[in-house]
């Protein structure tokens, strides 16, 4: 994360909070959360909604107000005051800060302005961030438009519906502007925005290879069927099964569960296997792609990782999933499977060494003890990135995650 939009204010400004009530709801690059305050005290927002800011911006000061001078604040004094500055201007304009923690100078103004709202006379305009976006793509007044959202937000689909008013009027005919038929431009959330812009990173800068192989899942399909058959309704997954095969491969490969980032090798401790996990949405413009993680998955049992992944992927879908929970992985699992796609190749997600694809399960024909027969088998392609990860080494850990799958006993140890 680099940077973070305000999308609104859970409390007024100058009213008293207390520790641990939620202030405001922010977008980052992977979901939308709550902040909670960690002190009490009275609120005096330092930006409003719709400001996007980078990571280490002040947005917000809890404090007590000064004594005798009800209403205000030692921000507030500071900010109306450009002749006396105070120490804490000083801190209230620093609010850069790099990828490895330390300040960096910002100019004042772009700090404490960075995606202000525009004015109306002495009242601030309320509307979303992507409300601001396509009113600038469209060049339309926002000061012109009324909002239709909460506390008469400008949200979308009013400045949508002003594109439409302005754009009726009579025009010369084009045959070629019409072939597609109707257009509709979809924003990409923030969250869309990296994922496109990691993807195409990865598939720019990553020497990747892939690795395939065909794995035997009749043991699997017999120790799930008896599973259910004990009344665990919860049982396993297949996937779940192939998780905890990967963190315990992962656990003997250390390259593969390594990473490479600035030239240099990384090696983990820690064996935090992420599951790709697909969020539809309500239409295209919320479809999303994430990968929470299920950490330390090579000392969890199989049912133990069977009821996380579970949890994890419900938190996706109702947009609760946090942050923490979609970083630290060390390796990818993505699976169409269940969508009958027999076999395909992921992106490596990038500082990781590789990803597991995991294609549909089902009878095919195979030679088994010299006789043509109908079993349970599954596809995997192993995606590595060839500055960490060697074919012989990816070799040996892509036949240690068959073997583990091929004789599930032990994936229940």
């Amino acid at each position: 994360m680099e940077e973070g939009t305000i999308l609104s204010w859970l409390v007024a400004d100058g009213e008293t909070v207390s520790r641990g009530q939620e202030l405001v709801e922010i977008e980052t690059d992977k979901a939308n959360m709550t902040y909670e305050s960690d002190q009490e005290g009275v609120l005096r927002t330092l930006a409003a909604e719709g400001d996007t800011l980078p990571v280490g911006a002040p947005i917000a000061q809890v404090g007590e107000d000064e004594p005798g001078v009800p209403g205000t604040t030692t921000a507030q004094r500071t900010t109306e005051n450009d002749d006396e500055p105070s120490s804490r201007q000083a801190d209230v304009r620093r609010v850069g800060e790099n990828t490895d923690g330390n300040p960096s100078p910002v100019d004042p103004a772009a700090s404490e302005m960075a995606g202000a709202a525009e004015t109306h006379g002495s009242e601030r305009l309320r509307a979303s961030p992507v409300a601001r976006r396509i009113a600038q793509e469209k060049e339309i007044d926002l000061s012109t438009l009324s909002g239709s959202g909460p506390g008469g937000r400008i949200v979308k689909a009013d400045v949508e519906s002003a594109g439409t008013t302005q754009s009726t009027a009579p025009g010369p005919a084009s045959g070629v502007a019409t072939a597609k038929g109707e257009t509709t431009i979809v924003e990409l959330s923030r969250t869309q925005q990296t994922i496109a812009r990691r993807m195409a990173e990865a598939k720019a800068t990553i020497p990747e290879f892939t690795l395939q192989t065909e794995i035997d899942m009749e043991a699997c399909v017999a120790l799930r069927a008896e599973l259910k058959s004990l009344g665990q309704a919860d049982a396993p997954t297949y996937n779940d099964m192939v998780v905890k095969a990967c963190a315990l491969a992962l656990r003997e490969t250390p390259r593969a569960n390594g990473g490479y980032r600035d030239g240099r090798l990384q090696l983990h401790s820690r064996v935090n296997v992420g599951v790709a996990v697909a969020d539809e949405g309500d239409g295209p413009a919320d479809a999303t792609l994430l990968v929470p993680t299920v950490f330390d998955a090579d000392q969890k049992s199989l049912g133990e990782i069977a009821r996380e992944t579970r949890a994890l992927a419900l938190r996706v879908r109702e947009h609760s999933i946090t942050p923490p929970e979609l970083g630290g992985g060390t390796f990818t699992v993505s699976n169409l499977g269940m969508f009958g796609v027999s076999a395909f190749t992921a992106i490596v997600n990038p500082p990781q060494a590789g990803i597991l694809s995991i294609g549909s399960l089902g009878p095919r024909a195979v030679v088994h003890d010299g006789e043509v027969r109908a079993r349970d088998t599954m596809t995997v392609t192993l995606a590595c990135d060839h500055r960490i990860l060697y074919g012989a080494d990816a070799a040996r850990f892509l036949a240690r995650i068959r073997a583990l799958l091929e004789a599930p006993a032990a994936l229940t140890l």
